[in-house]
């Protein structure tokens, strides 16, 4: 069966979105500067982010970065001294606003994305890139990919949510040591912490987050969502009212032809078609 592959306009080069099948595609495309976001990339994202989470079409979203590494995060050259003369006129309280509306437009719509969403690590993932990686649902790294939160190495505290996703991934005293040493984390110990879901050789990154894209894009979309739903619950409400909710969400999937047709390819003896939206 031949895959349709569909280009989305991002508006700049520095972010490459496809739709392959019920799989959305986003590329970082700065590999020159290890896919760092910049104030084209940037935007684009934000913009993809909220496009394919509300495309009925796509069934999950597929980040990665082209080249030798994921993101960089924030562009080094670009701080200090060096920084945009239009964010330097801010005031301090403007500052914090823009930095806070940018935060919500990017992992906090990325967290809030109702599909499965995946990270390819081809390579490193540092700064506010960890943080974008961390924001999606499952993480696959290349066996060459690390990890680093790097804030220290610049003297900044963290932005994008990065001590909120890191704790909740890896526990409060390994978050810690994450953000007070900024030490690189090797893949392979990244899986063992947590920080990643699965680690693959690199030639074979792509296919293996692609296929795994693919067939959650091809599950139930309604019962992910509400195992997306009873997931983030279960970090923020007792267990009383989370199971209550998951009880409620339950006999709402029960309702839907998605369940019915898994019953059906139950007892029949074959694979599930589910619904696209």
């Amino acid at each position: 069966m031949t895959t349709t592959i569909r280009s989305i306009d991002t508006g700049t080069h520095e972010l490459i979105c496809e739709i392959r099948g019920r799989v959305a595609v986003i590329t970082l495309n700065r590999p020159e500067a290890r896919n760092a976001l910049s104030d084209r990339l940037t935007p684009a994202l934000r913009a993809m982010i909220r496009v394919c989470g509300e495309e009925a079409s796509v069934g999950a979203l597929l980040m990665t970065g082209a080249g030798a590494a994921f993101c960089s995060g924030g562009d080094v050259k670009g701080m200090g001294a060096n920084s945009n003369p239009a964010k330097a006129a801010m005031s301090f309280d403007e500052r914090v606003a823009d930095l806070q509306e940018r935060q919500r437009l990017l992992t906090g719509a990325l967290v809030a994305v109702r599909k499965p969403t995946i990270a390819a690590l081809p390579g490193p993932a540092a700064g506010a890139g960890l943080a974008i990686a961390m924001a999606c649902d499952i993480r696959i790294a290349a066996e060459s990919a690390f990890l680093t939160t790097g804030y220290a190495r610049v003297a900044l505290s963290g932005d994008y949510g990065i001590a909120w996703l890191l704790t909740r991934l890896v526990g409060t005293a390994r978050a810690r040591e994450l953000m007070f040493t900024g030490e690189k984390v090797g893949a392979r110990r990244a899986e063992a912490i947590g920080l990643v879901n699965r680690v693959v050789p690199d030639a074979d990154l792509r296919d293996a987050a692609l296929a795994l894209a693919t067939s959650l894009a091809d599950g139930p979309a309604t019962a992910l969502r509400y195992m997306k739903d009873n997931l983030d619950e279960a970090l923020a409400f007792d267990f009383a009212t989370a199971r209550d909710h998951e009880a409620l969400r339950l006999v709402k999937s029960a309702t839907t032809a998605d369940h019915r047709e898994a019953v059906a390819a139950f007892i029949e003896k074959r694979k599930p078609v589910f619904g696209k939206g």
